[in-house]
C-alpha cells in the first residue's frame, strides 16, 4: 500500500490493454502483464473472500481533485470521500423510512414537521480512536456543508435552519426545519452527507475519518490508496485495501480492466461497452432504473433569447430523442421528457411526451424573431454519451435553422469553476438519480445558481406543499403540478436516462450493495 502512482507506467499499460481490447480476447490472454489479480481464476458460485486490494477506474478531475469533499465537484472525489468518511444515510427504497442509515441510527420527525431529531450510533469511532458525538455532526452540516457551493450541499442549508440547529448530548441533534417538510430524511440520507471530526478546516491524509477504509495515498489526477479500517462502526470491509484510479479515457478504462490493471471499471462508453460483452474475464453492470442518469442541456433565462418560452420550446422540439438512443446508446436508454429523476414515485410519469417536431420549432424562433440565431453549446466528457448527445444536439438544432455549435472541454473540467458554467448561456449536464422533489429543491428552487436563471416562487410553492404533504396521492398531485410548470416553461432539454455502463472482473462481487445514487461504494466488495 505504500508504493507511489507512477502515472506514466500505469497509461503506457492502460495503452497496452486499450490494444488488446481493440483486437481481442485471445490476444489479451497471450500479452497479459504480470501484477496482482491476473491469475485470478473465477468460478461459478465462489464465494466472497476476506483480503486481497480491490482496483477501481473513475473518470477524475485531474489537478482539480481535492480531498475536501464539500468542494469537489468531480464524481472521484465523491467516491474517495465515502471510502474515506462515515455518512449519516443512503437512500433506500425497501428500508422503513426509505433509507438506510450510517452513523445515525434513526430521524424523528416532528408532527408539525417543524424538527428532526438526528439519533446518532453508539460507538462510533474515529481512526484516532475517539468516539463520534452530536459535535462533529454539527460541524460537518452546520459549518462545512452550509458553506459549500456545491448544490448538493446547499440543499441542507435550504431545508433546515442550521444557524439554529444544537446538540442534545452526545447522541442527538436537533435540527429546525426552515418550512414543514415531510421528506427531510430523504435529503440528510442521500449519501453525500459524510461526517468529518468537530474542528476540522484541512482535509489532509492521516486527518481522523469514520468510513470503511482509511486514506493511506493522494495524488490529485492520479489516484488514492486505502486500507481496511478495521474499527469500523459497520460492517467490517472484506477488502485488506481499495486503490482508486483516475483515468479519463473510457478505452482505457477498460484497456486496464481486460489487462489486469483493474478489477472495476465506472461509467464505461456504449462503444466501449459493446466490445467487452463476449469477453468472459469481465462482466458488464450496469445500473437499473431509477438509478439512471438524466443527460440534458441547460438554457440560460438570463441570456437572451432563452429568457423567451418560445425560443426554450424550439429547442426542446428540435431533439431527436429516438436518435440519440439509438445512435449513442445502440438501444440501452429511455428516452427523457425534458423532466429529471424517472422511475422515483414523485416522477410525473403521466405528462405527455414530448413530440420531435423541428417545423414547430423553426415557427417557433421565427415567431420569437430568433431565427438564425447562433449559439454554442459548451459540454466536456463528464460521463460518457455527454459530448456524442451534444453533437447531435447541434445537428438537430440546424435542422430548424439555429445556427449551433458544440465546445468542448477536458474531462473534469466543465463544472470545476461553477460560477463560470453556471453563466453559460447553453451548457451541457447530467441529473444524478434523486427523487424529482430533491432535486427541484436542490437544484433550481429560490434562484440557484444551477438553475440557469429560473426563477418562479409559484413552482417552488408547489414544491414545498408538495414536501410538507404526509398524504402520498396529494403529494403526488401537487408534485405533478409543479412538474407541469417545468415541463412547459422550463429551461431544461432531458431527451434520454442512460445506465451507468460499469464492468468489473469476474469474482468481484458486493459492489452494487453499497450503491449511492450512480455511483458505487466499496465496504461490502470482495474478490473471489
Amino acid at each position: 500500500m505504500s508504493r507511489q502512482f507512477d502515472r506514466r507506467t500505469f497509461l503506457r499499460r492502460g495503452a497496452a490493454g486499450a490494444a488488446a481490447l481493440a483486437v481481442g480476447p485471445g490476444l489479451l490472454a497471450a500479452c497479459s502483464t504480470e501484477g496482482p489479480g491476473n491469475d485470478r481464476k473465477p468460478q461459478s458460485g465462489s464465494s466472497p473472500r476476506s483480503g486481497g486490494t480491490l482496483r477501481a477506474a473513475f473518470v477524475g478531475g485531474g489537478a482539480s481533485e481535492t480531498l475536501d469533499f464539500f468542494n469537489g465537484p468531480s464524481a472521484l472525489d465523491l467516491v474517495r470521500a465515502r471510502a474515506w468518511h462515515g455518512t449519516l444515510g443512503n437512500l433506500d427504497p425497501s428500508g422503513p423510512d426509505g433509507v438506510r442509515y450510517g452513523v445515525l441510527k434513526g430521524i424523528d420527525i416532528s408532527e408539525d414537521l417543524s424538527t428532526y431529531t438526528l439519533h446518532v450510533r453508539p460507538g462510533v469511532r474515529f481512526t484516532d480512536g475517539s468516539e463520534l458525538t452530536s459535535a462533529d455532526i454539527l460541524h460537518s452540516l452546520s459549518v462545512l456543508a452550509a458553506r459549500s457551493t456545491l448544490p448538493v450541499y446547499r440543499l441542507a442549508a435550504a431545508n433546515f435552519d442550521l444557524a439554529r440547529a444544537k446538540a442534545d448530548g452526545d447522541l442527538k441533534v436537533v435540527l429546525p426545519t426552515q418550512r414543514p417538510i415531510a421528506d427531510g430524511r430523504m435529503i440528510l440520507c442521500q449519501g453525500n452527507f459524510l461526517v468529518v471530526k468537530d474542528g476540522t478546516k484541512n482535509f489532509r491524509r492521516g486527518m481522523p475519518s469514520c468510513g470503511p477504509f482509511r486514506l493511506t495515498e493522494f495524488t490529485a489526477g492520479q489516484g488514492s490508496a486505502f486500507e481496511r479500517f478495521d474499527d469500523h462502526y459497520g460492517r467490517v470491509p472484506h477488502l485488506d485495501g481499495l486503490e482508486l484510479r483516475s483515468i479519463a479515457d473510457s478505452t482505457a478504462r477498460a484497456g486496464a480492466l481486460t489487462s489486469g490493471e483493474i478489477d472495476f471499471a465506472h461509467d464505461l462508453s456504449p462503444v466501449t461497452a459493446r466490445t467487452l460483452a463476449d469477453d468472459a474475464t469481465v462482466r458488464l453492470v450496469p445500473t437499473k432504473s431509477p438509478y439512471l442518469v438524466g443527460l440534458s442541456f441547460q438554457m440560460n433565462m438570463s441570456v437572451e433569447p432563452f429568457d423567451d418560452p418560445r425560443v426554450r420550446e424550439a429547442f426542446k422540439l428540435a431533439v431527436d430523442r429516438e436518435a440519440m438512443v439509438q445512435t449513442v446508446f445502440y438501444g440501452h436508454a429511455e428516452i427523457g421528457n425534458d423532466l429529471p429523476s424517472m422511475g422515483f414515485p414523485d416522477y410525473a410519469e403521466s405528462l405527455p411526451q414530448r413530440a420531435h417536431d423541428p417545423e414547430r420549432a423553426r415557427r417557433l424562433l421565427k415567431e420569437a424573431g430568433a431565427d438564425g440565431m447562433r449559439i454554442r453549446l459548451t459540454t466536456g466528457p463528464e460521463t460518457p454519451g455527454m459530448v456524442e448527445m451534444a453533437t447531435l444536439f447541434v445537428e438537430d438544432l440546424k435542422k430548424a435553422g439555429v445556427q449551433a455549435s458544440v465546445r468542448e472541454l477536458p474531462a473534469g473540467q466543465l463544472y470545476a469553476d461553477f460560477a463560470a458554467y453556471a453563466a453559460l448561456p447553453l451548457a451541457g449536464s447530467y441529473q444524478m438519480p434523486i427523487p424529482a422533489l430533491s432535486t427541484y429543491q436542490m437544484s433550481t428552487a429560490g434562484g440557484s445558481p444551477s438553475a440557469f436563471g429560473w426563477k418562479k416562487s409559484q413552482t417552488d410553492t408547489f414544491v414545498a406543499k408538495a414536501r410538507a404533504e404526509s398524504d402520498p396521492s396529494e403529494a403526488k398531485r401537487l408534485a405533478t403540478r409543479a412538474q407541469r410548470t417545468r415541463w412547459a416553461e422550463g429551461n431544461q432539454v432531458l431527451p434520454v436516462f442512460k445506465p451507468n455502463l460499469n464492468a468489473q472482473a469476474k469474482g468481484v462481487s458486493g459492489i452494487a450493495d453499497d450503491l449511492f445514487e450512480q455511483f458505487p461504494g466499496f465496504s461490502q466488495a470482495s474478490l473471489a
